[in-house]
This record gives structure tokens, sequence and C-alpha cells, in this order.
């Protein structure tokens, strides 16, 4: 990002689903449907955010994250960021800000499945703490891929 640019998180609302589809279609071999947006900004349990980057008095969407808080699990449903921001911190920035919601709200582990190809994401989320702790065989219905499940304890115990 420029030097002239800030960056913003806010909850997302209808009027961004032109930008965050085209992010969406970009960023996903099956993309989501306006209708599957919809449906979470809907949803009492979903927790739906814009990275807003602010570059010289205009606004774009840079990337946004779905996640549900259920029980004591905070489960990520959708991250993406649009190509030219990736590799800048921001989605691991969503991540942190899906973290501080979950601690806000006493979730004590937050759970994910990734494509097993998906190798950029991954690394992510290893970054982010979590860990690979299962499969879902064939989960990905367009390309028949397992995702793995991974999961991240919200608060670790340091030693």
């Amino acid at each position: 990002m420029k030097n002239t640019s800030e960056l913003t998180i806010d909850l997302m609302g209808r009027d961004d689903l032109p930008e965050i589809l085209a992010i969406e279609r970009e960023s996903f071999p099956s993309p989501w449907t306006a209708g599957m947006f919809i449906k979470e900004l809907e949803s009492s349990h979903s927790v739906c955010l814009t990275a807003r980057i602010n570059i010289n008095g205009k606004s774009v969407i840079g990337a946004y994250i779905i996640f549900w808080l259920v029980a004591d699990e905070a489960h990520l449903h959708n991250l993406a960021v649009k190509k030219e921001y990736r590799r800048q911190r921001i989605a691991y920035g969503l991540m942190e800000v899906m973290k501080e919601i979950a601690v806000k709200n006493e979730i004590t582990v937050q759970t994910l499945e990734v494509r097993k190809s998906n190798i950029e994401a991954i690394k992510l989320y290893q970054k982010c703490g979590f860990v690979v702790e299962g499969i879902r065989p064939l989960y990905y219905a367009d390309t028949h891929e397992d995702a793995l499940i991974m999961w991240a304890d919200v608060n670790p115990v340091r030693k």
C-alpha cells in the first residue's frame, strides 16, 4: 500500500456486495453467490467484516472475512483479499480481529476448513496459531479435493 493509504475494518453491508463479489470471483474456483453473502449478513451468528483501504480520500474494499460465533467456537467461513493487496498482512489483520472478537465473546477455540492445495492460506493460518487436526475427504464438491481441518486456541498458554 502507498504511504497515503490507511486501513479500516468495518461491518459488511449489502452495498458492499458488488466489490465483495468481484474479490470472491478472482479468489475462488467456486465463488459464493450474492445470495450466500446475503444469508450470512442476515444470520445472527455470522460476523461479516470488510477491510477498507482508503487511498487519497477514495475507499475500496481490499479484503473481507466471514466467521460464525457458535457455542465456544469461532468458525472461519470465508476470507479473501483483492489480488493487488495480497501479501500486505491484511488477511493476518482480519484473522487477528476474528480472534479479538472471539475473546470478547468468551470463545475458546477457532476452527476452519481449507483446501489441501491452498498452501498460501495454510501458511497464513499456521502463523495465526492454527494446526491441522484432521481431514474432510472430498469436501469440495467442485474439485473433490480434501479439506484440512485446522484448530487454534483463542488464548494459547504461553510457555
